[in-house]
């Protein structure tokens, strides 16, 4: 098995995820959180085990910079725009495990739309980046979102575990799931994942005691940590924020 220790701490992990620039849009941002910069320091400041970044902000912020002695980077492999087919997506790679590696990866991420149809061609991809990837003793994240005319009609919490079940069949290290509603189904998801490592998405801004009493569920169903964004860079106090999801993940 591929170690993990470069982006856990003690068998947990908390990731500062900052690829929204690309899947949503600027419009996520304010003056202060559009400056990669800025997200940098708070992944220090907050003591984060990762942040996920697409090649281009890595390469100008993060490579070869002192910030790779202190926040291990995980570098997305492929994104899309929000202004295609939402319904229907495919996210193609646009970066590989090499180039990854050269800007100062820890870990490499990619997302399978589970239910698109396009999720042939987005396997295939995934399977050649895990082969890369695990020659180069590289962790694989999978994002294994449900989305695609697959998906209409059926149950969340099912779904859910067949996707993270696809992260362990397909070979991920860990894979990146959304919430699915209640900690039983997340408990299901994190069982069907078997020996790959599940982590949660912290999703829109959310308010803030909700947020925080979603991931003690979280943690209670087994996942090993969060991957957050909103709910930290869109926090009046980021780091204050960051420090009580570590006391939950690390509790």
């Amino acid at each position: 098995m591929i170690n993990l220790s470069k982006i856990t701490r003690n068998g947990k992990a908390f990731y500062l995820a900052y690829d929204q620039g690309m899947e949503l849009s600027p419009s996520v941002f304010d003056d202060e959180s559009v400056d990669p910069q800025k997200i940098l320091e708070i992944a220090i400041d907050g003591n984060f085990t990762g942040v996920i970044f697409q090649k281009g902000i890595a390469e100008k912020y993060y490579s070869n910079t002192e910030f790779v002695q202190k926040v291990p980077l995980i570098l997305k492999l492929n994104g899309k725009t929000n202004l295609v087919n939402p319904r229907d997506p495919y996210s193609p790679q646009i970066c590989s495990v090499e180039e990854a590696i050269s800007i100062g990866a820890s870990a490499v991420g990619y997302t399978v739309y589970v239910g698109s149809s396009h999720e042939s061609q987005m396997f295939s991809e995934f399977s050649k980046i895990e082969q890369e990837a695990h020659s180069k003793d590289i962790p694989l994240i999978g994002w294994m979102y449900l989305k695609g005319p697959g998906t209409l009609g059926k149950e969340v919490g099912e779904l859910t575990a067949y996707a993270a079940r696809l992260g362990l069949e397909m070979g991920a290290d860990i894979i990146k799931i959304k919430y699915p509603g209640s900690e039983e189904s997340l408990r299901w998801a994190v069982e069907s994942a078997g020996k790959t490592k599940v982590v949660v998405s912290g999703g829109i801004k959310a308010n803030e005691k909700e947020f925080l009493n979603e991931a003690q569920t979280v943690i209670d169903a087994g996942c090993i940590g969060m991957a957050v964004g909103r709910n930290i860079w869109q926090a009046e106090n980021p780091t204050r924020i960051a420090n009580e999801l570590k006391d939950i993940i690390w509790q």
